[in-house]
């Protein structure tokens, strides 16, 4: 090893797992179990990575209030997606989620309940009985504090496993030998701003997603992509970042989160004419329409002309009619937000919402079992040695080019667990670590040396935050060619910005300032790829509207813009020279017919 790396504390574990929230924890608790040594590194206490921000429920068909089974919910997810969600990934995701939530009520999560003691279901938006006939009651909830009860319930049975957490650490980058394979990571204990090189049988990463690249979001400040730009940095290239998804309910000039179970227990949006405008555009779903839909209908309204408020910029989200008891019961944080960020009462008055940025579709491309994948050298994919991704810092692809709500947090569960099991497999056939490389620290070491040595530069929340500026200006709810590529020039000069991050505060102990330009460091990559990805793509296609392209529904050939001769294909970008390459569409379910692509109408 060279003599910096070489000097390195160092620490060995049979998995080390990068990120605390619900997909990193599903993991580490089939690896605990199986009593192998895990450690879990977060930048914050576990129960406060962002899995605690999500609030409306879990989808699976039980069919505990109305009539539902997998297929439909495998349909929903496949339509939601615009036929860009690999089928086979999502049928085994449905097929697998019944049995997912019941694990997790064994683990001791309080759901609420149904008179008759089993998990109560509200409906979420896209998701329908019969092939989209008609709304059904998928979304296994804990009044609106879902995710926070998942949270907290898999730390405990994590704790109860003896899983090792590693608390406020930042990993830096991963390690790699001359073959390709991971061999643990380099990581930051934030408290001494000490470096150490921890080196594991398997990596898994399960970061979350990079939603702070945008300047209205309702991400947590903690989503800056670290996984993304940890394997964007070691040649991993990124999967599908062109799709970002715009919930409908933010809170107008917060951005906080207001869950789609507002309308899944039957809130209403509203125009300023006081009409319930969803019916014109979706006369089936209605309000219950995907996110995607949704988002872009409020955004023409709030265009023409029939916005709320003084300056007409934002859509009224009505609960009044729903009654005191019911949202106290059933959306009590909803009721808290609404004083706390709108000084709103929301049994007494609407609450004025807009979309806000709130969840990335694509990510480090996987298997189904989150072992990541490369494009090799006759065209194909081969996995990566040693590493694994899940959650939302991963594309398998269940969601495509917009995901169902409810599907995030069965995500998590799902592919968390089934990269804990296939580890779990892997382990017991490998019985050494792996020799380091020589240089197994030595990008990480002179990164910290710059910053360290920089005498002048500019501060990292400066970038940080002309990159969301640029990101809401030119990768919104509605794109234009010119502006995404306008975009493209913009965030370019902004990656030599970047790398000319000044530190004035060198000190070592919980040195934020430090954090933050590292942080800035990954934001770039998942912002080039979100840009370079998204000029690339000429069409329509969930999150991805683009103006120049939308077509009437009537165009046999691109339907509502989309195009599928051209486009129904995963886009894969590479961070050494921001070049992109394509692979398939997996349109070939595991065991049921396959859903072929056509009109999204709701």
């Amino acid at each position: 090893m060279t003599a910096l790396t070489s000097s390195l504390p160092k620490r060995r574990f049979d998995v080390i797992i990068i990120g605390a929230g619900g997909s990193g924890m599903r993991a580490s608790l089939q690896l605990a179990r199986a009593g192998f040594n895990v450690a879990v590194l977060s930048k914050v206490f576990p129960t406060r990575s962002h899995t605690v921000a999500a609030q409306g429920g879990i989808g699976a068909s039980l069919g505990n209030m109305s009539e539902d089974n997998w297929h439909y919910h495998f349909y929903d997810t496949v339509k939601g997606s615009d036929w860009l969600g690999d089928q086979d990934a999502i049928e085994f995701m449905c097929r697998e989620a019944p049995k997912v939530v019941y694990e997790l009520e064994h683990f001791g999560m309080p759901f609420d309940r149904n008179p008759d003691g089993t998990i109560y279901q509200r409906p979420f938006g896209g998701h329908t009985a019969n092939y989209g006939e008609k709304p059904v009651q998928r979304a296994c909830a804990a009044a609106d504090r879902t995710g926070h009860a998942m949270l907290h319930t898999l730390y405990q049975q994590n704790v109860a496993a003896r899983t090792t957490f590693f608390v406020e650490w930042m990993a830096l980058d991963l390690v790699r030998n001359a073959d390709g394979d991971v061999l643990g990571v380099t990581a930051l204990e934030m408290e001494t701003g000490d470096t150490y090189l921890l080196q594991a049988k398997t990596t898994l990463l399960a970061t979350g997603g990079a939603g702070r690249i945008f300047a209205a979001s309702t991400n947590a400040f903690i989503n800056t992509g670290d996984g993304l730009g940890m394997a964007a940095r070691a040649g991993i290239p990124l999967q599908d970042m062109e799709f970002w998804q715009f919930h409908p309910t933010g809170v107008a000039g917060a951005g906080v989160l207001l869950t789609e179970g507002c309308r899944g227990e039957g809130a209403i949006l509203r125009n300023a004419q006081g009409e319930r405008f969803m019916e014109r555009y979706a006369p089936t779903l209605k309000d219950l329409a995907p996110r995607d839909f949704v988002s872009r209908c409020m955004d023409q309204e709030i265009k023409e002309g029939r916005g709320c408020g003084p300056n007409k910029d934002y859509i009224n989200l009505d609960m009044t009619h729903l009654g005191g008891d019911t949202i106290l019961k059933r959306l009590p944080s909803v009721f808290e937000i609404g004083h706390n960020f709108a000084n709103v009462d929301i049994t007494k008055e609407p609450i004025p919402v807009v979309p806000t940025i709130h969840y990335q579709m694509g990510g480090i491309p996987t298997t189904i079992n989150g072992q990541v994948l490369v494009p090799d050298a006759s065209g194909g994919q081969r996995v990566v040695n040693g590493l694994y991704a899940v959650g939302e810092c991963a594309c398998v692809s269940v969601h495509g080019a917009n995901r169902l709500g409810t599907n995030s947090l069965l995500d998590l569960l799902v592919f968390g667990r089934a990269a804990g099991n296939h580890i779990v497999d892997t382990l017991e056939r490998k019985a050494e670590f792996a020799d380091l490389p020589r240089d197994a620290a030595d990008r990480s070491l002179a990164r910290l040396a710059r910053l360290d040595a920089c005498t002048e530069g500019e501060y990292a929340q400066i970038v940080a935050d002309d990159l969301r500026n640029t990101m809401q200006q030119h990768a919104g709810v509605f794109r234009t060619q010119a502006s995404m590529n306008e975009g493209v020039r913009k965030v370019a000069a902004l990656r030599q910005r970047v790398q000319a991050i000044g530190l004035k505060d060198k000190s070592k102990v919980f040195n934020t300032a430090r954090i933050e330009a590292l942080e800035v460091e990954n934001l770039i990559e998942a912002a080039q790829a979100t840009m370079t990805s998204a000029a690339a793509r000429t069409e329509c296609r969930g999150a991805h509207t683009v103006n120049d392209y939308e077509r009437a529904a009537d165009d046999a050939e691109h339907p509502l813009g989309r195009n599928d001769r051209d486009w129904l294909k995963h886009s894969l970008w590479h961070s050494a020279d921001n070049a992109l390459s394509y692979k398939p569409v997996n349109l070939k379910p595991l065991t049921v017919a396959s859903v072929p692509p056509k009109v999204r109408t709701f």
